[in-house]
């Protein structure tokens, strides 16, 4: 390919930063080795064996789209002293002896001769010579197009000095190659140059290396080593200077500190000098790193430094660079530790999976990571060679040569020293090193620790606000929520908690309410080329021990570069921070500097950057000054400070700091009132900081605890819990990206920002991708200073922090995707095919969508012209074909939920997915009516769960998981809690243990692991495509190259938002990225690689509509995944309760008697996928597009459109996004038009197939023998298929099919190895041996003819048996590390294993008759392992196992297992032990997991296992009714103590506020409810399920004025009445009316209502509100400032009653006008007294006017005052007269006296009972009410109470069903028969319910005196026809009703009209006041309106809702107002 001019890097050879492609993100991985001579002895033959080395390691490489184009090799060797004098001689040089002169090769410009003059001119600089330059031959024929396109020309100088001394020569080398690559650039690149070694390398293949390089094939070449290095590139772009080997090193691996230890390397550069270097030449080396070049180029280039200038040998360079995990290690060496702690002083670890190999010539050697996440074999021969290499069997030895054969392990170097002619031991080694100077005595005389400081006890906290009242919260951000659901389980547990159904909230870019600034960075996380870290079975190798405050010069090595401060967390507490601020009083060099990050309020958003450039300034100068601690805090901010963000303000100083080379010298500390959630802190460390004190943290800890909200424990140990927490979360974090150290992580920026404009980003995160812009300086100014004036703006008492609906949906939080109108619509939808339904779903979504996703902020663009007709469009089953469901896991959901999605999905001709979980061979039987629940897709993941050659050949679809989108770099999490025994059974586990899966690293460690991976599965099932699943992230596109050159046939891009798994809050909400991003990448990138044609390309997350699909196709998506929306199709209701296994609705729960409650069918799937394609078949016609294929990629449909508010922030970009990909490379395909050739036919399998064939299918005994070499990989694995295909599960007898195998095997000899196949191999195998093992038998020995002991000898590699489920494997020798991860029950025997052995194991037995490594036995939860090992108890991780002795039939069974052993291996150690097994017996430990013990123990008791022991029992179908069985109310409250909340919904009654007795009720006219006991309420309060989406709180059907129901109902059953009544009181204005005379809709909306009966919310709160009253925390509160603005409120009800309250609060002066004599409007005189006591409306009103509103009664505005004076007397005027113009029934008679309007009659009633004056009155009258709804039975209960003669209700509609009808859909209010009071009052009267349905008043009869006698009727027949209801007569059912009163209950038409019509104002249709849309504002200026005068007829809590609204608007309006005056009189 030709590469742009432009391009980037050297010579231009990659594409140029374009669309989101960006050339820095390429990744690479490799196949590394060499060949020595132990003595040093040069010859050709190691050349050439090292060709073989490589080529045989050329699958661990790639290619690109043609196969001559490789990704890059070379090869490293001594000087080849002899060929160069033959060919310099040819030029006329004679060469200087060896070692006197330096040549190498260098990439040159071939157009382009003048670099050279230019290098020559720079060596006479430095006193050097080039006394000749030589063209090295090459064959340019062999090379693809693509490596051509750069193809260099190749020079070697010939370098010499005039003067001779090495080290100065090697110095002046060393200057000369920086220089010229950073004086010349271009094409201009130094492969290496020096006396003593030289590299050929290019982008090459392995086996192009030799034949391109004529020199390697000239028997002239001698060496005495050969390090060879193959390439696996990400990218297909021609860039021969990043193959390898470097001059020093090549490695096989990820640095993923990279940009952390770039930035520290500058940063050092200002302390380097050395007396080594000339003077000025040190500098002019600057920068050391190439900023243009790989991780491993930097590495190389540091490395070099240290080496070249004297102060380090290589191996102890590689020492300090890449140490071993010595911080927790006990059995380490002292003298070592103390090398490590000391070089920690120095430098920070380049972290991160590393297989180094190196060489200056005299040494060559290799070295492996801490966590030893990279193969590294070796053989030592008896003619003194090594070969070492990633891969054994690379080179052909004789076996009885092979003196040794061993494994490199973690963290240890492998040396040999070529002039002393031996191989160095490590500790040796090291220990040498480790002595040269005194480190110990330097640490204890120099080095810092806080306990040296005099840290005093202090209190947290200082002041007695509470925690409601505190401001500095506000103004920090802090919300309920965060309290409640993150910081509370912190304190309690020490842990992070857990949350499930992934992240659905707005992106903080695109929140118009304040965000931090952490909410805008996303964690990165490693993904496929490195592997991450796992943080909890793993945590040894990881260290959050930082050293802090001046470094010392990294070119020297001496005491003082022990003089820092360490810390053990990156925390401080209070007192800590104060010790650190105060130890130069100790250290008085060490002087601290505070600097204050907080800026006068008034200066405004200018004064933010003003702010920001004081703080950097500020410190420069204190550094100047001496200040070696800078110390930034915002303790300062108040009424007038504003805190900048301590991010921000960090992050300025540290890049300013960097950039001027000066933040090596200093600490830098953050004391911060922002950062409280484990994401702050990583991203403040990430981002340069060394420490942060938290200090608002622990202040709210200690008010909490002062509040008595958390334990009672001392405050110290609470904030230590909460530490503990934090540093888990770190721990967690890094380990996501692979850091093992909190000092590698420290600047490493592993973030993305998402949504920051490049201002913020050039000042503050250099270096970090932002790239849709966003956010401005500006932008966070103004956030800062609105969380600032919501805290400060208005003094005087504050209204409690609110719950900002970051976690969980709130009606008035932070926007959702899934929100209640939209789940129930869809529901409604897909059940009853209710188009309608669908619509309004599609409304709701699509409007979700435009709040929160950046495809919300794009439309799609159609051209008319173009448009078709739908009919020409692809049909909609075809569409389906390509949907997909999510990997949601057998376990995750129910086995209801599971196969639904299956049945459905099978019967689509789409597809299904597995999960992690494993499926149940059974599920493949198709049912009677042949339905399939077999799922299509089969995941492996991690876990790998249940996963067996059966599973795997019975899949369409095989999906690595790499990462998951809910969180993405880890593992999953199982709550024991839903491992029931049928899930323990097809998970292969123990039931009730939680179950955490590894994060992905155990086999897939890098690209070349996953592509083996790959290969696997192909092998183990041919016909399924392979897919790779992969999350969003910066860089994916090159991730997603590498994949596809790995062979993937399938990659998902899933986005950050889905999963219904579980995992800590920090991953769910701040890992990954949106879909739109990374699908955009990937198809960019690919199409860039012309790699898209071979790919199908697949995305998923909260996809919701076919707007959302059209986007994803046009971004580049040919199939579509849904995970949550078919799931609430089957009926989820998002609770987020996943992972507590307490789903209300049967869809994520195990336990029994709620999977009952499921009620989902396949058919609401299938008629989700058929509405949702056939709308993406009319945008398709819209378009023009026919076809999905012809939308692909087509970007230039889409253009971004302006969201539905500003944003005033600052602008998304999408223009990247947007860029259409077949641009970036006219002429290639965009969409997959061709497969991937996976050459199984060329596999050893295959050619054994035809062999073998006959006996795998009918059973018939067969043996094959054959040899085996390293390139034949998986061997077993699809014989295996062909087994299960034909046998299943179960397969063939042992041995049926046996494999002899003579050799070193491939990667994965025996994956999946199926019952029934045998393979012994006589030689060795490299990593993977048995991984997945399925039933079959492995047998690995050495060769016969070997002479080494095998028990002491490596003969299989890592990662051996993992998630093997059954089988043998008998091994002897010993394994490398991680031996049976995973294993679930497979036997293996071992004479040995490394680290990590047995971790995860849940089943299975595992024998080791020798050493263990490291962190055995880590997570074992199942099985049991033997260990004869020395100092095992040492190396046994015991969190979860115990250690016994064996004794009994078990040490019989024991030893006949070692006999065959020893018999199938021939192993003589085995033999020993069996022969001395009586004495060794005593000497074995058993390793038995105390949750297995568990188990067999009550199975041994014939006890059924429960799913958790340590939780109540499972749920019985009996509820339980505490209060009934508890009457005595002492006992009741013990009992509440004890009460279950998890399954509280389930396990207890609903009980309600019972009616008083009928009878005596209707004697008085006092409340007809009797109130339930506190404890009784605690009860009710723990049915409350505290759902992810609150239905009750829904404005749809819910609560209109948006109650927090679940936080108030949890505050009550916590016992904490005063927060529930905070809680209440912040969203209702009167809770005392709505917990009376609501109809509670929010009941009906109510979760556990859907199987249950709902929670009484009505209930409790009538009862908190009450309890307030008693308690007095109802009491006056006038505000304390008034703003001076006149405000007037017309009318009293329950909206001009709550407008007033909030307009009072706010500081304006109200007065409320009622036409009544008394306040209260309908609240009075509307709704009887027996329901609402007037007494509390009276209170209510009186505390309104102690606060300073004033009321005026008998005031009808419009008739006795004037509308027009109020006008001009007030600022502003609320019209909240309510709907009180009546709707009439005019038929004939209507005039005669007896027919009231029911209010009339209602009102009438409470004047009577108020003020003993009469009225309508019903004693001893026939009273009919026509009409129903609450007026109707207020009318009824009144009537009785009055002492009618009888009373009849009509009612024109039918009875309502008794339960829930088609039509009306939870959660709509329930259209349903009930008894309201006043009914049942009638029945208890005369014994019959008074209604009577479907009955029609047709004229009143009168007597002769006008007076009402009766009513003629008739009854109605109603019939529905296409959704409408019609109604006619009922022929002959006229009939006469005897009536003396009538009132008329059918309820309202509007407002009257005459202030309406004094005003002016404009109104509706239907009469109501005519307001915009949202708004209050009428048409006359100043008028408002709310209530139902605007709205219509409603329930009160409407009006109240309204009320507060209006108020809400009217504040803004006057303040703007105010703002303007104020401006105005500035202006004047």
């Amino acid at each position: 390919m030709d590469s742009p001019s432009n391009g980037y890097g050297w010579a231009g050879a990659l594409p140029a930063k374009q669309g989101l492609y960006d050339p820095t993100n390429e990744r690479d991985a490799c196949g590394v080795g060499f060949i020595i001579n132990i003595k040093g002895q040069a010859s050709h033959k190691i050349l050439r064996d090292s060709e073989n080395l490589l080529c045989n390691m050329s699958h661990r490489g790639a290619t690109g789209a043609d196969s001559r184009d490789g990704d890059g090799a070379g090869v490293m060797l001594s000087m080849p002293h002899r060929l160069l004098s033959r060919e310099f001689l040819a030029l006329g040089c004679t060469l200087p002896p060896p070692g006197q002169y330096s040549t190498g090769n260098i990439f040159t410009d071939p157009n382009n001769s003048e670099c050279m003059a230019h290098f020559d001119a720079i060596a006479e600089q430095l006193g050097l010579r080039v006394v000749a330059w030589r063209r090295v031959p090459v064959n340019s024929e062999i090379l693809g197009p693509t490596s051509r396109s750069r193809e260099p020309a190749i020079m070697q100088p010939l370098v010499v000095g005039d003067w001779w001394e090495e080290r100065r020569f090697q110095r002046q080398l060393f200057v000369l190659k920086k220089r010229a690559r950073h004086e010349i650039g271009g094409w201009f690149y130094v492969c290496s140059l020096d006396t003593r070694v030289i590299v050929y390398k290019g982008q090459l293949t392995p086996e192009q290396v030799p034949e391109y390089y004529a020199d390697l094939r000239d028997a002239h070449c001698e060496t005495h080593f050969a390090l060879v290095h193959s390439r696996f590139s990400t990218n297909t772009f021609p860039s021969w200077e990043r193959a390898q080997p470097f001059g020093w090193c090549a490695h096989n691996g990820e640095i993923n500190t990279l940009r952390g230890n770039k930035n520290w390397m500058r940063a050092r550069e200002g302390l380097l000098h050395s007396k080594a270097f000339s003077d000025g030449d040190l500098g002019k080396t600057f920068p050391i790193i190439d900023e243009l070049g790989s991780d491993s180029a930097a590495l190389d280039s540091v490395l070099e430094l240290l080496v070249v200038s004297g102060v380090m040998t290589m191996p102890e360079a590689v020492m300090v660079m890449v140490p071993e995990a010595w911080q927790n290690n006990p059995t380490m060496p002292s003298a070592k530790r103390a090398f490590y702690e000391w070089a920690s002083c120095v430098m920070e670890p380049w972290d991160g999976p590393a297989l180094l190999t190196f060489s200056d010539g005299r040494y060559c050697g290799a070295s492996l990571d801490r966590n030893g996440l990279r193969p590294c074999r070796y053989y030592i021969t008896s003619d003194d060679r090594m070969i070492c290499a990633s891969e054994v069997g690379t080179v052909d030895i004789d076996p009885a040569m092979v003196v040794e054969k061993g494994r490199l392990m973690p963290g240890r170097m492998l040396l040999v020293d070529t002039r002393e002619g031996v191989v160095v031991d490590d500790e040796k080694l090291k220990l040498q090193h480790a002595q040269r100077y005194p480190f110990q005595q330097w640490l204890d005389t120099h080095q810092i620790k806080i306990s040296h400081l005099a840290v005093k006890d202090a209190a947290t906290v200082d002041d007695q606000v509470p925690v409601s009242q505190d401001r500095r919260m506000r103004a920090f951000g802090y919300s309920a929520e965060f309290l409640n659901l993150i910081l509370g389980p912190m304190v309690q547990y020490g842990k992070e908690p857990l949350g499930s159904m992934g992240n659905d909230t707005v992106l903080a870019c695109m929140d118009p309410a304040p965000r931090l600034p952490y909410e805008y960075f996303r964690e990165l996380f490693a993904q496929v080329t490195n592997p991450p870290i796992d943080p909890i079975r793993e945590k040894i190798v990881m260290s959050l021990a930082c050293h802090v405050g001046p470094e010392g010069n990294l070119l020297e090595i001496s005491d003082r570069q022990a003089h820092r401060l360490s810390l053990d967390s990156p925390l401080l507490t209070k007192p800590e921070l104060a010790a650190i601020r105060g130890m130069s009083a100790r250290y008085p060099e060490w002087v601290s500097h505070n600097i204050d990050i907080t800026f006068a309020a008034a200066d405004g958003v200018d004064g933010y950057r003003r702010a920001l450039d004081r703080v950097c300034e500020e410190a420069q100068v204190a550094i100047d000054r001496g200040a070696k601690i800078l110390i930034l805090s915002d303790t300062m901010v108040g009424a007038e400070r504003v805190a900048l963000s301590a991010l921000l303000a960090a992050g300025a100083v540290h890049h300013h700091l960097v950039a001027t080379k000066l933040r090596a010298k200093v600490a830098l500390l953050v004391e911060t009132g922002e950062a409280r959630e484990v994401h702050h802190f990583c991203v403040l460390i990430g981002y340069g900081v060394d420490a942060i004190c938290p200090y608002m943290v622990y202040e709210t800890i200690a008010k909490l605890h002062r509040e008595n909200v958390l334990p009672d424990k001392p405050v110290a140990q609470l904030i230590g819990q909460f530490r503990s927490a934090v540093d888990d979360g770190f721990r967690k974090v890094m380990s996501k990206m692979g850091i093992s150290t909190l000092q590698s992580y420290k600047g490493a920026q592993i973030f993305e920002a998402l949504g920051v404009a490049s201002d913020v980003i050039d000042k503050c995160f250099v270096g970090t991708a932002s790239r849709v812009q966003g956010t401005t300086l500006e932008g966070f100014a103004t956030d800062a200073l609105a969380r600032h004036d919501n805290a400060y703006g208005l003094p005087g008492a504050i209204a409690t922090i609110g719950d900002e609906g970051e976690y969980n949906w709130r009606k008035v939080g932070s926007k959702h995707i899934n929100t209640p109108g939209a789940i129930s619509s869809l529901q409604d939808a897909v059940r009853t095919k209710n188009k309608a339904s669908w619509l309004k779903y599609t409304e709701a979504s699509q409007q979700s969508i435009q709040d929160c996703t950046l495809r919300g902020l794009l439309e799609i663009h159609a051209d008319e012209s173009q448009a078709i007709p739908v009919e020409e469009v692809e049909p909609w089953t075809s569409i389906v074909k390509r949907f997909c469901t999510g990997a949601m896991s057998y376990g995750s959901i129910s086995k209801e939920a599971h196969t639904a999605l299956a049945v459905a999905m099978n019967r689509l001709g789409g597809k299904s997915n597995s999960g992690e979980g494993g499926e149940d061979p059974e599920r493949s039987i198709p049912r009677a009516n042949g339905d399939s629940e077999r799922s299509a897709i089969k995941q492996v993941a991690s876990g790998r769960f249940g996963v067996t050659s059966n599973y795997l050949a019975d899949a369409d679809e095989l999906q690595i998981k790499m990462a998951q989108g809910a969180k993405a770099g880890e593992g999953g999490e199982l709550l024991g809690t839903k491992v029931s025994s049928e899930i323990a059974k097809t998970r292969h586990t123990t039931p009730g243990v939680t179950l955490v899966s590894p994060p992905p690293h155990h086999d897939i460690y890098s690209i070349e692991d996953l592509k083996q991976l790959i290969f696997d599965l192909k092998s183990a099932n041919h016909r399924a495509r392979i897919s790779v699943k992969l999350v969003s992230e910066v860089g994916i596109g090159v991730v997603a190259s590498g994949v596809v050159k790995a062979l993937a046939d399938h990659i998902l891009v899933a986005g950050h938002d889905g999963g219904t798994g579980a995992a800590r809050w920090t991953g769910i909400k701040y890992a990954g990225l949106p879909w739109e991003l990374g699908l955009a990448e990937t198809h960019q990138t690919l199409v860039l690689n012309d790699l898209r044609g071979r790919v199908v390309l697949q995305t998923d997350g909260q996809l919701k509509t076919a707007r959302d699909v059209a986007i994803a196709a046009m971004l580049g998506a040919e199939e579509f995944g849904f995970a949550t929306t078919p799931l609430i199709t089957l009926g989820c209701v998002y609770l987020r309760r996943c992972h507590q296994n307490n789903c209300a609705v049967g869809v994520a729960t195990q336990d029994p008697v709620l999977r009952a409650k499921f009620r989902g069918q396949p058919e609401h799937v299938i008629n989700f996928f058929y509405y949702l394609a056939e709308d993406l078949r009319e945008i398709m016609a819209s378009l023009g597009i026919r076809s999905i294929n012809e939308l692909v990629g087509r970007t230039e449909f889409l253009r971004t459109t302006t969201p539905g508010y500003r944003f005033d922030k600052g602008g998304l970009d999408l223009g990247l996004l947007l860029k259409p990909a077949h641009e970036m490379r006219p002429g290639v395909a965009t969409y997959s038009v061709i497969k991937q050739d996976h050459q199984i036919e060329s596999r050893l399998d295959s050619r054994l197939l035809p062999e073998l064939l006959e006996s795998l299918r009918t059973g018939k005994p067969a043996e094959v023998a054959t040899e085996i070499c390293n390139t034949d990989r998986a061997v077993g694995a699809i014989l295996s298929y062909h087994l299960s295909v034909a046998h299943g599960l179960e397969g063939l007898p042992q041995g049926t099919v046996r494999l002899h195998l003579r050799g070193s095997a491939g990667q994965s000899l025996g994956a999946f190895l199926a019952p029934g196949i045998a393979i012994d191999l006589e030689g060795d195998a490299n990593d993977y041996v048995g991984k997945g093992l399925s039933g079959g038998q492995i047998v690995v020995y050495p060769p016969r003819a070997s002479t080494f002991d095998s028990h002491v000898n490596v003969i299989v590699g890592n990662v051996c048996l993992f998630g093997a489920t059954s089988g043998e494997a008998f091994i002897g020798g010993i394994a490398a590390e991680r031996f049976a991860v995973r294993n679930s029950g497979a036997l293996a025997v071992v004479e040995g294993v490394g680290d990590h052995g047995c971790e995860y194991m849940t089943g299975g037995r595992v024998v080791v008759l020798g050493n263990v490594g490291r962190n055995f036995a880590a997570g074992m939860s199942g099985g049991l392992a033997y260990a004869l090992a020395e100092g095992f108890e040492d190396m046994c991780n015991k969190e979860s196992v115990d250690l016994e002795t064996v004794h009994g039939d078990e040490a019989l069974w024991l030893k006949q297992t070692i006999q065959r052993h020893a018999d199938l291996t021939g192993s003589k150690h085995a033999r020993r032990v069996v022969d001395r097994f009586s004495g060794l017996l005593p000497k074995f430990v058993k390793v038995f997991p105390r949750d297995y013990k568990r188990v067999l123990a009550q199975e041994s008791a014939n006890i059924n296992v429960p799913v958790e022991p340590q939780l109540p029992k499972p749920v019985v179908s009996e509820m339980v009714d505490i209060e009934d069985a508890l009457v005595d109310e002492s006992l009741l409250s013990d009992r509440v103590q004890k009460l279950d909340k998890l399954r509280g919904f389930a396990k207890y009654r609903r009980r309600g506020d019972k009616y008083r007795s009928a009878k005596k009720r209707t004697a008085d006219w006092d409340e007809i409810s009797t109130r339930q006991t506190k404890s009784q309420l605690q009860v009710q309060a723990a049915r409350c399920i505290d759902c992810g989406v609150p239905f009750c709180q829904s404005d749809v059907d819910g609560c209109p004025i948006g109650n927090v129901i679940p936080k108030w109902n949890e505050l009550v059953y916590k016992n904490q009445w005063r927060d529930a009544f905070d809680r209440l009181m912040a969203t209702n204005n009167f809770p005392e009316f709505t917990g009376r005379v609501c109809p509670a809709p929010c009941e009906g909306a109510c979760v556990a209502g859907i199987s249950e009966l709902p929670v009484a919310i009505k209930s409790i709160e009538a009862a908190i509100i009450d309890h307030a009253w008693d308690m007095g925390w109802m009491r006056p509160v006038p505000p304390v400032r008034r703003s001076g603005w006149r405000v007037a409120v017309v009318g009293s009800g329950p909206a001009g009653l709550s407008a007033a309250d909030q307009l009072n609060s706010a500081g304006h002066l109200v007065t409320v006008y009622e036409r009544e004599d008394r306040i209260g409007g309908l609240l009075t005189y509307g709704i009887p007294n027996m329901k609402l006591d007037k007494r509390l409306v009276e209170r209510r009103v009186d505390k309104m006017a102690e606060e300073g509103v004033e009321f005026v009664t008998g005031a009808h505005i419009g008739v006795t005052h004037s509308a027009a004076d109020l006008l001009s007397s007030f600022d502003a005027v609320l019209l909240a007269t309510g709907a009180t113009w009546p709707r009439d029934l005019s038929i004939e008679g209507r005039q005669l006296e007896g027919v009231h309007f029911a209010m009339d009659f209602l009102t009438d009633s409470t004047k009577s009972l108020l003020s003993k004056r009469g009225g309508i009155s019903a004693a001893g009258r026939r009273v009919v009410v026509i009409g129903g709804g609450d007026t109707g039975n207020d009318c009824i209960g009144t009537s009785v109470r009055q002492g009618a003669a009888s009373v009849t209700n009509f009612e024109l509609l039918p009875q309502p069903p008794r339960e829930r009808a088609a039509d009306n859909p939870w959660p709509q209010y329930p259209r349903v028969y009930r008894i309201d009071y006043g009914h049942e009052e009638v029945i208890s009267r005369w014994g019959k319910d008074p209604r009577i349905y479907s009955i029609s008043a047709k004229r009143f009869l009168g007597n002769s005196r006008g007076h009402l006698c009766g009513i003629e009727t008739v009854r109605v027949q109603w019939t529905r026809e296409a959704g409408r209801w019609s109604m006619e007569e009922v022929e002959g059912s006229k009939e006469v009703v005897e009536a003396d009163l009538v009132f008329l209950a059918m309820g309202f038409l509007g407002p009257e009209n005459k202030v309406i019509e004094e005003l002016g104002v404009r109104q509706g249709p239907r009469y109501n006041v005519e307001t915009g849309e949202g708004s209050y504002r009428t048409s006359v200026e100043k008028v408002f309106a709310a209530g139902d005068c605007r709205r219509g007829q409603s329930l009160v809590v409407w009006g109240i809702n309204e009320g507060r609204m209006a108020a809400s608007e009217m504040d803004t309006w006057l303040r703007n107002k105010q703002a303007a005056c104020d401006q105005s009189r500035l202006i004047n």
